[in-house]
């Protein structure tokens, strides 16, 4: 186990696929990602060789991404073996929820414990301009099955877009009316091609907003470590968070590794690509594996990034 990094990382984002059912603007360009076959592509039973090291190594808790992670074969079968692993004791997913009302209840049982749903707008038309043709009545129905099947919290992720500002009190309105919690996530430009026309939205501004308009305080994070700024809202059951990386970065705090789908581990979302560590060949080499996990945990650079490499990879690639 590493014991020389000089911050506690404990957590990893291991995403599944980089394939996905929508097409959100800041994620991947309208034709999609270039497919990878089958082959490129952690099988199940290496992701769950990763991840057995990477929690004798320390990681405590374990966040399953894509791209969309729902679309891919077997999903339910691995989330349950996943949460047998002794010494994990958080198991999450970020999804779109589109997938979510027939598997809800399965991955509850197999052990998932919180969802994530990305919903970046509230609006029907913005919804399905964003996410390129996606629809808000069967994201809804996502987050209405993740509440039903007793996942909490339920977290509600909406990427700060031109055009958010005139969302706050529909997203008000959510946390009024359901037990879930908002947060607003500043957009980071991983892939230039896709950062052209987007309009930098800082987390202040609907702050602002906020504070003026519907007397929100903030509170301490209701859920442990984590890099959102939450706020409650008076009469609400849920909260409204922040999360900004670019206007206020949280890199001395960050916890985190990320495993990509394509084997390729990485100890920062802005790490450039020559950083990365491909641990596909180590997978049948136990000794070298857990070696190798140490010493990305240990090597972790916790300074902020000026200006983030241009890797040229969508978020669906890097899994968040």
């Amino acid at each position: 186990m590493s014991t020389t990094s000089p911050r506690r990382v404990d957590y990893l984002r291991l995403s599944v696929t980089d394939r996905c059912n929508l097409r959100c603007v800041y994620c991947m360009p309208p034709e999609g990602v270039p497919p990878r076959s089958h082959d490129e592509i952690l099988s199940y039973e290496e992701l769950l060789v990763f991840a057995a090291a990477a929690v004798a190594a320390g990681i405590t808790r374990v966040r399953v991404t894509g791209g969309e992670p729902l679309v891919r074969k077997g999903f339910v079968g691995f989330i349950e073996r996943l949460a047998a692993l002794e010494g994990l004791t958080d198991l999450s997913l970020t999804t779109n929820a589109i997938l979510l009302p027939a598997c809800a209840a399965e991955l509850r049982a197999a052990g998932l414990k919180r969802v994530n749903v990305s919903i970046d707008s509230l609006d029907p038309e913005r919804y399905a301009r964003l996410t390129r043709g996606g629809s808000l009545t069967e994201a809804l129905a996502g987050l209405d099955a993740a509440l039903a099947a007793g996942f909490s919290p339920v977290k509600v992720n909406a990427v700060l877009l031109a055009g958010v500002e005139g969302e706050v009190d529909g997203f008000v309105e959510l946390i009024r009316r359901c037990d879930v919690h908002v947060r607003f996530i500043e957009y980071m430009p991983l892939d230039r091609r896709l950062a052209a026309d987007r309009t930098f939205v800082p987390a202040g501004i609907l702050l602002e907003r906020l504070h003026a308009e519907h007397a929100v305080e903030a509170v301490d994070g209701p859920f442990g470590l984590g890099p959102a700024r939450y706020y409650r809202v008076p009469g609400a059951r849920g909260t409204i968070g922040f999360i900004a990386g670019v206007s206020d970065h949280f890199c001395a705090g960050c916890n985190r590794l990320r495993l990509m789908a394509d084997g390729r581990l990485k100890t920062c979302l802005f790490s450039a690509p020559e950083r990365e560590l491909d641990v596909r060949p180590l997978l049948g080499r136990p000794a070298e594996l857990a070696a190798a996990i140490d010493a990305a945990i240990d090597g972790k650079n916790f300074d902020r990034l000026v200006e983030a490499p241009d890797s040229g990879r969508g978020m669906s690639q890097i899994g968040g």
